[in-house]
């Protein structure tokens, strides 16, 4: 069984998080235009895997700021921050 190197976690983690940006971002511009939206529970899986790249798009075009369900975008970062802090702590 594979087990990805710290180096390969933090490019896995980084794409998620950019996945979750563009997928935000691609979301919102559909929404300008009118146009079939991505579905609001892939939108909160997107943001479960990759909170920050979520939170920046949700921030930056303050999207889906009305949704009370995308309040657990922000715990999702959260969350993400502190077990990432544990594991910093963990590996030193």
């Amino acid at each position: 069984m594979y087990a990805p190197s710290l180096p390969d976690a933090v490019i896995i983690y980084a794409g998620l998080n950019l996945l979750a940006f563009a997928v935000f971002t691609y979301d919102k511009l559909r929404a300008t235009v009118n146009i079939r939206r991505t579905p609001e529970n892939t939108l909160l899986l997107l943001a479960a895997l990759g909170p920050f790249g979520a939170l920046a798009a949700v921030m930056g075009f303050r999207h889906k700021t009305r949704h009370a369900k995308f309040f657990l975008i922000p715990v999702f970062a959260i969350l993400h921050g502190i077990f990432i802090l544990w594991l910093w702590s963990w590996a030193a």
